[in-house]
């Protein structure tokens, strides 16, 4: 690629939290970012804002709101993400919910709206963006995944099965898709500061990190930056950022 064209990245669930990091530390690393957000009034409100955090870098951005649960409406993201930025070099599948309880409580709608949004969306951004990361010969694919996905954890049944499915769709693309330039590879965050935390006992869980405290979203981004370099030599793998808690 020519070192004029400026890289592209897109990333889901980037109104805020870990996703709007990635998108600010990605954004200083030079590349054009697409803000994705989920299409309510308060999201989108975010997402604009972040797209002026952006610009006050100096970098360049844009918001598009997309239900990542749509297929038809991620299909018309990806096709104006390609008419608007002209390529995607990187792509970042950071959307996700959680809504926890035991398996025998746990309803049928909370199940099914986890899975929708954390494990069905990956397949439903990732398909269209690989089809035009093959035509470039080059992309870098970052899943968010988690340490719940690796060891489980009770009350957390659908989250868990949702983000281990992540964990084999990773691998697989990774192996799929490596022939044509494109790398792929997972990031399992554990308890990072972000609203989905703020209600734990997080003096509790520090003392069983050993480095001693929560990440934050930094932490994650600086990972994500990591695996968006082009022409990495490494792929297929699940990058645990977790302060040590599952050693």
């Amino acid at each position: 690629m020519s070192e004029n064209i400026q890289r592209v990245a897109l990333i889901t669930g980037a109104s805020s939290g870990i996703g709007k990091i990635c998108a600010l530390e990605l954004a200083k690393e030079g590349l054009q970012v697409v803000v994705n957000y989920y299409p309510v009034p308060p999201c989108e409100a975010e997402a604009n804002e972040v797209v002026k955090e952006i610009e006050n870098l100096g970098g360049k951005a844009l918001a598009i709101g997309c239900d990542v649960t749509d297929s038809k409406a991620v299909q018309e993201m990806v096709d104006r993400v390609v008419k608007d930025c002209g390529r995607i070099d990187v792509l970042v599948n950071n959307a996700g919910i959680t809504r926890d309880g035991l398996l025998i409580r746990m309803s049928d709608e909370d199940w099914e709206k986890v899975v929708n949004t954390n494990f069905n969306s990956v397949f439903y951004v990732t398909k269209p963006v690989a089809k035009v990361m093959m035509k470039q010969r080059s992309g870098n694919i970052v899943n968010m995944a988690s340490i719940t996905g690796v060891y489980g954890n009770a009350g957390q049944a659908n989250y868990a099965s949702t983000k281990a499915g992540v964990i084999g769709f990773t691998k697989t693309i990774a192996k799929e898709l490596a022939s044509r330039g494109i790398i792929a590879n997972a990031i399992a965050p554990g308890f990072i500061k972000t609203p989905m935390t703020e209600k734990l006992d997080t003096e509790k869980i520090e003392a069983n990190i050993p480095l001693g405290r929560l990440g934050t979203p930094e932490d994650i981004a600086d990972v994500v930056k990591f695996l968006s370099r082009p022409n990495l030599y490494i792929t297929g793998q699940v990058i645990g950022v977790d302060g040590g808690l599952v050693i």
